[in-house]
């Protein structure tokens, strides 16, 4: 009997995406916009009273220790966790089936685990000029100190919802529900056009 293969995942950016540099990139580019395509994006949530618990499940299960503060995170290694508001986390893996460790780990009385892994798209935008073309979307600090390295925020652009974890002093990680994946990607690029972007 024939091993029985997962079915490819598809990206809904893929008649959008197109690699290569774009814009006014002829001094050079300052925006890379890519598709990171993690295994695993969870949501979960906290019963009243129980979100050290949570954190301290986020803990043991990821090995990612979560900063006090509201919207506090860190991403190392392939993984990344924030707070994105009070009680619930986001938590993205390179790796596939991290739901199932967590069904292990947060029990009824704690919490919820949401695989959103089928649901959202993540975008990576990274460059000198990323936060300058990410305000022109959201209503932001994107500025180092009032957005740290970690850190995560909710937000929307017009009907499009979106989480957002600064991963590093110039990239952002964006995630947006699937549906809406090429639409936003395809504004992205447009937005970058001035600054000269590359897709990888």
């Amino acid at each position: 009997m024939a091993e029985r293969q997962p079915p490819e995942r598809l990206s809904p950016l893929e008649p959008v995406f197109h690699p290569g540099s774009h814009g006014n990139f002829e001094h050079g580019v300052d925006v890379i916009l890519t598709e990171t395509r993690p295994g695993s994006i969870l949501q979960l949530a906290a019963w009243p009273g129980a979100e050290k618990q949570l954190i301290d499940a986020i803990r043991k299960v990821t090995g990612l220790a979560l900063p006090d503060g509201a919207g506090g995170g860190v991403a190392r290694d392939g993984k990344a966790v924030f707070g994105f508001a009070p009680g619930k986390f986001t938590v993205v893996d390179e790796a596939e089936g991290l739901a199932s460790s967590f069904a292990k780990a947060v029990t009824p009385a704690i919490g919820t685990v949401t695989d959103l892994s089928h649901g959202r798209t993540a975008i990576r935008i990274a460059g000198p000029k990323a936060e300058w073309v990410l305000a022109k979307f959201f209503a932001i600090d994107f500025a180092l100190p009032a957005f740290p390295i970690g850190a995560g925020r909710s937000t929307t652009h017009h009907d499009i919802f979106a989480q957002i974890q600064r991963t590093g002093a110039d990239q952002f990680d964006i995630y947006v529900f699937r549906s809406f994946a090429r639409s936003f990607w395809k504004a992205l690029c447009h937005a970058s056009e001035e600054v000269g972007y590359e897709v990888q």
